[in-house]
């Protein structure tokens, strides 16, 4: 019996994600974890107005979800002033880099992105044949010069950019990230990736203009807003740009209740204004609890700290196993040098005791190995 002709591009590719989730971990040590810090999501929880309007709205699950998106795009152009053919909704940043990628890069063509930025990215350039060019990270920030450089220099159709930054919560003013749209090289676009937008100091977002034609802006409702069991995000750009999705997008791919969701969610900007209040104290917290075990929290302009355990990978990653094996979920940056660190999200208190516990145990676990 034949086995399916797969093509030669998938062939060639591992059978891999770029994360392991928590609940496979879970099922790995038989266990589940006392604190679920690893993933970025909003362990405060979304607003129960949207958890209310969801519920509302269940019994209606048995249809699709409006395949334009219509009234979720509607009260996103409300919300940021700009007029609603600027929006395209998809299943989550994650979903629509992937249409992005689609959209750009056939087999061969050249990306470029940072060396150790959010490996989804990659994953979806590899899927579709891409060709991915990196550049080193410049003290914990990515570099938009090299990345600008680097895209001049292969003729890149499409460069990354995450900022606030993923995985090390670094930033760049809004003057940076203009200056280098300014210089992106004729023919290249920029996928500036928001994700954390909503956590970020004021100086740190452009403005909301989405007209350059090679600009496309993401958002989520997975982070701030406390969604990320919806998959809803979101991207602004040029119309032209913004229509060019309706032909690879999977229109019916944000259901009826997502949509719903992510709207009572919007409107309830008290809520995301309290979270986003519960995330500064928690970074706080995270930081001094690093400093107390002798450790550097790095600034953060996101809903997660990264931590520099003062070692190298070997030394973080054994105090990452340390904080597992005694059921504290944390992640930890993927490349040298930032993999001498580890990333903790920001949670209540009751989470952040349970790491305050484990943390000097795993530490003390590393140290003697």
């Amino acid at each position: 019996m034949t086995t399916p002709r797969y093509t030669d591009l998938v062939q060639s590719l591992p059978a891999t994600v770029p994360f392991v989730g928590p609940e496979t971990q879970e099922r790995a040590r038989g266990a589940r974890f006392v604190a679920r810090l690893g993933a970025n999501e909003s362990v405060f929880g979304p607003s129960p107005r949207a958890v209310a309007a969801m519920a509302e709205a269940a019994s209606g699950a048995w249809m699709y979800g409006d395949p334009e998106g219509h009234d979720l795009r509607d009260a996103l152009a409300e919300h940021h002033g700009v007029p609603m053919d600027h929006i395209v909704v998809g299943e989550g940043i994650d979903g629509l880099l992937g249409y992005l990628v689609r959209l750009l890069v056939a087999p061969g063509d050249a990306v470029v992105t940072s060396d150790g930025a959010y490996p989804t990215f990659n994953y979806h350039v590899a899927g579709y044949g891409g060709v991915l060019h990196k550049v080193p990270y410049r003290g914990d920030h990515e570099d938009p010069e090299a990345l600008i450089a680097k895209a001049a220099e292969v003729g890149a159709k499409l460069v990354y950019l995450a900022n606030p930054d993923n995985p090390m919560g670094s930033w760049h003013d809004a003057d940076t990230v203009r200056a280098m749209i300014e210089a992106l090289p004729e023919g290249t676009v920029l996928a500036l990736d928001e994700a954390y937008s909503d956590t970020a100091p004021e100086n740190a977002i452009l403005p909301l203009e989405p007209t350059h034609p090679r600009v496309i802006r993401f958002r989520t409702f997975s982070k701030a807003y406390g969604l990320a069991g919806l998959r809803v995000g979101y991207a602004l750009a040029e119309p032209d740009f913004v229509a060019a999705f309706n032909r690879v997008r999977n229109h019916f791919g944000v259901g009826r209740l997502a949509q719903t969701g992510a709207m009572a969610a919007l409107a309830d900007q008290g809520h995301l204004m309290r979270v986003v209040a519960d995330i500064d104290a928690a970074r706080e917290r995270i930081a001094a609890i690093a400093r107390v075990n002798g450790l550097a929290p790095l600034p953060s302009a996101t809903n997660f700290v990264t931590v520099d355990c003062g070692g190298d990978g070997d030394f973080a990653r054994a105090v990452l196993a340390g904080l597992v094996a005694r059921g504290i979920f944390v992640r930890m940056p993927f490349t040298a040098p930032q993999d001498r660190c580890i990333r903790v999200s920001c949670a209540p208190e009751a989470g952040l005791d349970a790491f305050a516990e484990a943390l000097p145990q795993a530490l003390a676990e590393a140290r003697s190995t």
